[in-house]
């Protein structure tokens, strides 16, 4: 139970990656302002987290089972919490899904807007009466940069967050007029399990029915291109963790948060032509016509960044 004073945050995916980290960094506050209360579907994997989390377990941090996609779990959750109350709700819970996009299967492509969308949607159906009756509250969305500008052979997944991203911009300004913010954290590519094990499938898959050359673009080109990415800009998940703690301890939090600098010229392309030929011309470019040139470019720029550039994160105030 919350004492007075601390702030409650709940917190979805909490089992491992992202969600573990910003779960235990708040729960770890050396000032106590949060009790956590973190979340995840199967409370049989909570073994890292309650490791990660020490002895702030059953101090400033709680577990509860929840299944975004489940309209009863969602609902039986927030019952769960005491009088309903969240003053901060930071959705994190999500999938992915990476391959040619003729390999995949409708079932398989709305399982992910499952979680990602519409378990977002659910969440916040479900804490906003209440934040709308007290006038306050802070609602973070755990997007991606992806939600911002399309990757190849990331089509589904760069979907599900396009479609987060139009749904809590719209909300976000009925929101402000009760005094509820809104923040989308934009990470760029972070080192999990999740990821390395996605990359690792994938390279091994054979792709039925996707001509030949397709999967040569992706296994060959794609691929290995996306692997210089990760090593080179790549984040962990402390770092989003504290992105997401400086976004909510912030007075006047902004409503996106690129968690990584060297990603913003890249954003940058798709508002610089309104026709959208230059951001398509020039990924087409990199990934298919400069591939070595980009290769070399970044294992420069993995020498040269020192790791507090390429791990930098927003700062709100």
């Amino acid at each position: 139970m919350a004492n007075s004073g601390q702030k409650v945050v709940l917190i979805t995916g909490c089992s491992s990656g992202i969600g573990l980290r910003i779960a235990v960094t708040l729960a770890k506050d050396e000032k106590k302002r949060y009790h956590v209360i973190a979340t995840m579907r199967d409370l049989k994997k909570k073994d890292k987290l309650l490791e990660a989390a020490g002895d702030t377990y059953g101090k400033t941090l709680m577990l509860l089972p929840l299944d975004v996609c489940s309209d009863e779990s969602v609902k039986q959750c927030i019952n769960n919490v005491k009088d309903r109350h969240i003053d901060i709700l930071i959705n994190n819970a999500g999938v992915g899904l990476l391959g040619p996009v003729e390999s995949i299967s409708i079932e398989e492509m709305k399982r992910v807007f499952e979680t990602n969308f519409f378990g977002v949607v659910r969440m916040i159906k479900e804490v906003m009466p209440d934040m709308k009756k007290r006038r306050s509250g802070h609602i973070v969305v755990m997007s991606s940069v992806m939600g911002l500008q399309g990757v190849v052979f990331n089509d589904v997944y760069t979907a599900s967050k396009f479609a987060m991203e139009g749904f809590c911009e719209s909300m976000a300004v009925q929101l402000m007029k009760f005094n509820i913010r809104l923040s989308m954290i934009e990470p760029g590519p972070v080192h999990t399990e999740f990821e390395t094990k996605m990359m690792e499938d994938v390279a091994k898959m054979e792709y039925p029915g996707v001509d030949a050359d397709t999967v040569r673009y992706f296994k060959d080109v794609y691929l290995p291109s996306s692997i210089d990415i990760f090593e080179a800009m790549g984040q962990t998940p402390e770092d989003i963790a504290k992105c997401t703690k400086k976004v909510i301890e912030s007075n006047s939090p902004r409503f996106r948060n690129l968690t990584n600098s060297l990603y913003t010229p890249i954003v940058a392309l798709k508002y610089a032509d309104e026709t959208g030929g230059l951001s398509v011309n020039t990924f087409y470019n990199l990934l298919f016509n400069f591939g070595p040139l980009m290769h070399i470019t970044m294992s420069i720029l993995k020498c040269l960044t020192c790791s507090c550039l390429r791990r930098r994160t927003v700062s709100p105030n």
